[in-house]
């Protein structure tokens, strides 16, 4: 996932020019922010487990540094809802139709 991914959506022609439809493109947008979030939330969480104690000590909760670091990392990702959209208006999802 690219840091610092912006764009500026001019009219909702743009969300809907692929697909005809406002409202399919923002149920694929919202699928596909749904799978980011969790792959971010596993990740974190994965990457925060190394560091969980089984002794909870007040000072180790505020002196953890390495926990904090991976936390302010995440917390400057771009949001899972920008990632989506972007990747929507570069043709850089795949979806099909369940019938």
């Amino acid at each position: 996932m690219e840091k610092g991914i912006s764009f500026v959506i001019k009219n909702y022609e743009e969300l809907s020019s692929s697909l005809g439809n406002i409202y399919e493109s923002t149920v694929i947008i919202s699928i596909r922010s749904k799978q980011i979030s969790l792959r971010l939330k596993e990740d974190i969480n994965n990457s925060i487990s190394d560091f969980v104690s089984n002794i909870d000590n007040l000072e180790e909760v505020f002196e953890n540094k390495e926990q904090i670091a991976i936390s302010k990392n995440y917390e400057s990702l771009p949001k899972p809802n920008i990632v989506a959209t972007s990747e929507f208006l570069n043709n850089e999802i795949m979806y099909r139709y369940n019938k």
